[in-house]
């Protein structure tokens, strides 16, 4: 059996202020073999640095997964060739680094990661739907957990349904606001969005003057991170034996009061 602990986008100083607040202590207390965490907005909101990314690491967090944003900072490319720092599997061929990764601890346990990317409304990629058999076949390890990051809460649960007897895990991310629909279904466990770790208040992590702006006057502004605001840890602890979930919560922190929530089975 293993545990795994999977945290949804980490945005800005906030969000990794989180991740080294909590990422070991969390680790220690529900006895996480990996943690898993998207990344792609950790610095500045905007896709993630070399920097920030050996920080990351140093914090407890095992694989990084990315999304839309993966490529935003050039400097961290040549990481994601020696590093696990994942972009979507589904870019088109010759794109750098890689979209799947499997981990082995001290233990002899293992998890195989995947992240895709959503084909509504995001970048143009191949079709997740039908990228995932080339997908499954590089996982070297039954546990598989995917991170599905995509607009459309319709697109992931349905990714989900044509994969849940495939893989042991689908998270959402991307809209930044988790979900309550943490369950357990055939194989694997599911959430529409694993929710944000960064700053609670605002528009998605993000300044709201700016969102509100662009809203009253159609014109884009210029988005930052507040690093003021109140801060928020999200995470879906999950447990896996020989690739089926068995058991899931999700550990929400808000004013250092921790919450947890049971996923429900279908």
């Amino acid at each position: 059996m293993i545990r795994v602990g999977f945290l949804g986008d980490v945005v800005g100083k906030p969000g990794r202020e989180m991740l080294k607040r909590y990422v070991k202590e969390m680790k220690t207390k529900f006895s996480l073999d990996f943690v898993v965490a998207n990344c792609e907005n950790a610095s500045g909101g905007f896709g993630l640095s070399a920097k920030n990314a050996v920080e990351i690491f140093e914090y407890g967090v095992d694989v990084i997964t990315g999304g839309n944003h993966s490529f935003d900072k050039k400097d961290v490319l040549p990481l994601m060739q020696t590093l696990p720092i994942l972009r979507p599997f589904n870019h088109y061929d010759n794109t750098d680094g890689k979209g799947v990764i499997t981990l082995k601890n001290s233990d002899g346990k293992s998890l195989s990661v995947i992240n895709m990317l959503g084909a509504m409304g995001l970048n143009l990629v191949k079709n997740p739907f039908l990228s995932i058999d080339e997908a499954l076949n590089l996982c070297e390890s039954k546990n598989i957990l995917v991170d599905y990051h995509a607009e459309m809460t319709s697109e992931k649960m349905a990714f989900f349904w044509d994969n849940k007897e495939r893989v042991s895990a689908v998270f959402g991310t991307h809209t930044h606001v988790g979900t309550d629909d943490l369950k357990i279904s055939g194989n694997a466990v599911y959430v529409s969005d694993a929710g944000l770790v960064g700053a609670r208040e605002g528009v998605i992590g993000m300044d709201a003057a700016a969102s509100v702006a662009g809203f009253k006057t159609g014109i884009k502004h210029s988005f930052g991170v507040n690093e003021k605001y109140k801060k928020i840890f999200q995470m879906i602890v999950f447990e896996c034996e020989n690739g089926v979930s068995t058991d899931a919560f999700k550990i929400k922190i808000i004013d250092e009061n921790e919450i947890i929530t049971k996923a429900y089975n279908d």
